[in-house]
C-alpha cells in the first residue's frame, strides 16, 4: 500500500528555496541603523528601500508556487486512475 502525501520531495525543495530567497531578501534590508547621536543615510539606499523588498516579494510568491506545484501525472499513474474507474462502475 502507496501513501500520498500532500507534498512530494520536489515540493519540499522548492519550498526551501523560497525560504532561502526570502531570508536573502531580509539580510538585504538589514543594515546599519541610525541612533540618537548619528544619522546614517545609506538606510535609504536603492538597495535597503527598493531590491530588498522585490527579492523578499519573489521568495513568498516562489513558496506559494512551490505548495501549490503537483508533477504531472505519468504514464504509469494514468493507467491506474483508469484501473480505479472500471472497479467503480
Amino acid at each position: 500500500m502507496k501513501h500520498d502525501f500532500a507534498f512530494s520531495r520536489i515540493n519540499f525543495i522548492l519550498l526551501a528555496v523560497g525560504m532561502a530567497i526570502v531570508i536573502l531578501g531580509f539580510l538585504l534590508m538589514s543594515g546599519k541603523g541610525t541612533d540618537l547621536t548619528h544619522f546614517e543615510p545609506a538606510i535609504f539606499d536603492a538597495l535597503h528601500i527598493r531590491v530588498a523588498p522585490l527579492v523578499t516579494l519573489a521568495g513568498y510568491l516562489f513558496i506559494i508556487v512551490a505548495i501549490l506545484y503537483r508533477r504531472k501525472a505519468g504514464k504509469g499513474a494514468a493507467s491506474h486512475l483508469e484501473g480505479n474507474e472500471t472497479e467503480k462502475k
